[in-house]
């Protein structure tokens, strides 16, 4: 009598989750945007350029004190080393903490310090990121930073690191208006119609006019519907009998339908032979 053989558990798929990628506490991965090194290093001489400006303001301020008498020449000496900690540590510390991971350079360029779980940052992120901040930015001229930066996933800097942030995108591109579908009077055609392929110069043409239509004046609009018929009468099949706009419309509707219909095929095809 044979021994049964133990049944082996069948391993289970985990998520594959990139590197690049967000992820919270409840394992959903979020669609965020890093912002990349160029925009960060704009950011941070913007910020840079602040701290000094402010910086040579104390120390003129001080300066003018100490010429009228006011204060004593030590003085002068320890407020000096005193403002580079409160200008190049605490403030950005400060800004950064209050602000949720915002200052000027960041707003500038459309960015905001975030956690590794895209939360907001809080006092110990920020001091982690202001004491490292100047080693990489204020001792090195940023260089450290840079080259740090190009080698992290999200752009990070050497600060981020230990304090598990990043830069994340706050300027989201807008979504495209939905493009205007087929006429109702033009669905017996489309049912019929041969669209062959249009010349690229003419279908970018073809796009605009039908995304951008309704913003035109009419005399424009018409003159341009006009030209684009003419233009598109050898590659359609038959050629409708309607106005040139409602031909337009339903020409750059029908090629929409088209691509969509060789894109789902492409898809089912790659999903049958994947399987």
């Amino acid at each position: 009598m044979s021994t049964p053989q133990p049944v082996q558990p069948r391993p289970r798929a985990g998520v594959q989750i990139s590197a690049d990628e967000v992820l919270t506490g409840e394992a959903v991965a979020l669609d965020v945007q890093p912002i990349g090194v160029v925009l960060r290093a704009a950011g941070a001489l913007i910020d840079l350029l602040v701290h000094v400006l402010v910086y040579v303001g104390f120390i003129w301020a001080a300066n003018e004190l100490l010429r009228v008498g006011v204060i004593p020449d030590e003085a002068v000496r320890i407020a000096s080393i005193v403002l580079l900690v409160i200008v190049f540590v605490a403030l950005p510390v400060t800004v950064e903490t209050a602000s949720r991971g915002r200052s000027l350079g960041k707003l500038a360029v459309g960015g905001r310090i975030v956690r590794s779980d895209g939360g907001a940052i809080g006092f110990r992120h920020a001091f982690i990121r202001g004491i490292l901040g100047v080693l990489e930015i204020v001792m090195t001229f940023g260089s450290l930073a840079l080259i740090v930066g190009m080698f992290t996933p999200r752009a990070q800097r050497l600060g981020d690191l230990p304090a598990g942030t990043y830069s994340e995108r706050t300027r989201t591109p807008k979504l495209p208006l939905p493009q205007p579908g087929m006429p109702l009077e033009m669905y017996e055609w489309a049912a019929i119609a041969d669209v062959a392929r249009v010349p690229d110069r003419i279908g970018r043409r073809l796009n605009q006019f039908a995304a951008g239509s309704s913003a035109m004046f009419a005399p424009a609009r018409a003159r341009a519907a006009a030209d684009l018929v003419a233009e598109l009468a050898p590659f359609v099949s038959p050629m409708p009998h309607a106005h040139p706009e409602t031909i337009v419309m339903a020409v750059a509707a029908a090629r929409r339908d088209r691509e969509l219909r060789s894109l789902t095929l492409e898809r089912d095809r790659v999903a049958q032979l994947t399987r």
